[in-house]
């Protein structure tokens, strides 16, 4: 059997998604997400004028062969772009492998090691009572893990925080990036106020994160760590910019909230320090940004040696494809600690159809060969891409600030 054609797809059912499609000479097709939120076509490009033409003629079989191929072929290694646009291939790989086995992908990675994945929604609101309304909605639905963000009084256009419309959350809304603005001690006395009012309200029974969105500095970092620790976090997210690995040895020292970080990063590399000298408790990275199946079992392998969990990113700017792929790795692997699930904005159904379920706060990527997706390209013709933009936000004295 051998690859005879992979294209590119880009729509925009509900947002931006770039899917891999590649099929062989027994009729076989499998699929896998290529999304790079806000530089879509960069990942479309790299894979249509780059990668689809080695593929041509090799064997689908050999995966971990085909990885290595791409990765070390490139010689420029590793990057957004790059570990986007192979993590595609490797999952589409995946999803013939197990096609052709007859099998679930999470069955040729060893086995199911639990019954479900604990996954977390995402409850917000522009003041606490708002947010306290939404996550009572989370609650009634079922989940155990709510992540709570609510907008900071006096700054202007909190990201993370959504206008409630009936829609999934989606930060990437405009055609030019959108300037907010930002500062850092408001937000640090705010934050244990929002974590008191929902456990005052909904006690201890629930577990609850929050995404800081790589804002605070190290020592700032710390301190909310610690002002949070009467509240029982599950976790602090991306407390601070990951770029520095050593900037959570601060962190750490200083507070016993656990962290987590990792969707921005790519690959084994970028999360050695942080695993090896224990300075996170979950690793966020995604299977669509950092190489696939293959490479991010690899990083959870690391991560079990130092008792470090997953929490794999996974927001709507996600394709269905990568969610799949996530809890196929998620179910099999030992060390599993949480999933994020933000879901997809209509009409992302027309075009991508799952058989992964939810109940009672639980996900599982259903029995189906293969990852379970079913990619519709006549249904994904009509939804043209749209330039679309992450938001920036700036000081107040006007200066870049991250997020």
């Amino acid at each position: 059997m051998k690859i005879t054609d992979a294209r590119v797809v880009v729509s925009s059912p509900g947002r931006n998604y770039v899917t891999l499609v590649l099929e062989t000479s027994d009729g076989v097709v499998g699929v896998g997400d290529a999304t790079l939120n806000g530089r879509e076509l960069a990942v479309a490009s790299y894979l249509r004028d780059h990668v689809c033409p080695l593929l041509i003629g090799r064997d689908p079989a050999r995966i971990e062969d085909t990885w290595q191929y791409l990765y070390k072929g490139a010689y420029w290694r590793r990057g957004p772009v790059g570990m986007t646009a192979i993590a595609a291939v490797d999952v589409a790989l995946w999803d013939i492998k197990g096609k052709v086995a007859g099998l679930p992908v999470y069955e040729l990675l060893g086995g199911a090691s639990r019954s479900g994945v604990m996954v977390y929604g995402h409850a917000d609101g522009h003041d606490v009572p708002e947010l306290l309304d939404r996550f009572a909605e989370y609650l009634e639905q079922g989940y155990k893990a709510v992540r709570i963000q609510a907008a900071v009084p006096g700054v202007a256009k909190t990201y993370g925080v959504s206008v409630h419309d009936g829609r999934i959350y989606e930060p990437a809304n405009s055609d030019r990036p959108e300037e907010g603005s930002w500062e850092s001690s408001a937000y640090l006395d705010f934050a244990p106020t929002v974590f008191e009012a929902v456990r005052e309200r909904f006690g201890f029974g629930v577990h609850l994160l929050h995404d800081v969105h790589h804002r605070l500095t190290p020592i700032e970092a710390a301190r909310l760590g610690r002002a949070l620790e009467p509240y029982r976090p599950f976790w602090i997210e991306d407390a601070t910019p990951a770029e520095d690995q050593s900037a959570f040895r601060t962190i750490r020292a200083h507070t016993t909230t656990p962290l987590a970080v990792g969707e921005v990063l790519n690959s084994i590399w970028d999360v050695q320090t942080l695993i090896t000298e224990r300075l996170i408790d979950y690793v966020r990275m995604s299977v669509s940004h950092s190489g696939g199946i293959s490479h991010l079992r690899k990083v959870y392998a690391l991560a079990e040696l130092f008792g470090v969990r997953s929490g794999a990113h996974g927001a709507g700017d996600l394709s269905p494809i990568a969610h799949a792929a996530a809890l196929h790795l998620d179910l099999a692997i030992p060390n599993f600690g949480i999933q994020e699930y933000m879901g997809h904005r209509d009409p992302a159904g027309e075009v991508f159809r799952s058989t992964y379920s939810f109940a009672d706060g639980y996900m599982h990527p259903g029995d189906v060969p293969g990852i379970g997706v079913e990619f519709d390209e006549a249904a994904a013709a009509r939804f043209p891409y749209e330039p679309r933009y992450l938001p920036v936000n700036r000081r107040l004295d006007g200066s870049m600030h991250d997020w």
